[in-house]
């Protein structure tokens, strides 16, 4: 009888293992700490897939040609919000945006909702 106790305790463990990786492992999307308190969480991931990535670590993984400049395809493989705005980001039409760029044209986003909300 000693025999048959873990052969079905097995099975048992084969499906709590997988639960268990599940629950474990981070989104791949989202692998880095949490964002600086100064980051706007409107650009550095989604709250309800883990920890947010900063958007220096989004915009450095989305730039695989690792030039500092931002492509439309770049960007819709890895900063959809950016991607979405990226004609505005981009005013002077350069057909790439860097993170300055993307951080004037947050702060001017901020600045208008500030002035629209006072």
């Amino acid at each position: 009888m000693r025999i048959f106790v873990p052969l079905l305790a097995f099975p048992l463990l084969a499906f709590a293992v997988p639960v268990q990786a599940q629950t474990a492992a981070p989104s791949p999307d989202m692998t880095t700490p949490a964002a600086p308190s100064g980051e706007s969480p409107a650009w550095s991931g989604n709250a309800h897939h883990g920890p947010r990535m900063s958007m220096q670590q989004r915009f450095d993984a989305a730039n695989t040609t690792h030039d500092g400049k931002l492509t439309l395809e770049q960007a819709n493989n890895g900063m959809r919000r950016v991607a979405r705005h990226f004609k505005d980001i981009d005013k002077d039409g350069k057909g790439y945006v860097t993170l300055d760029d993307i951080h004037a044209y947050n702060a001017a986003q901020h600045k208008a909702h500030q002035h629209r909300a006072g």
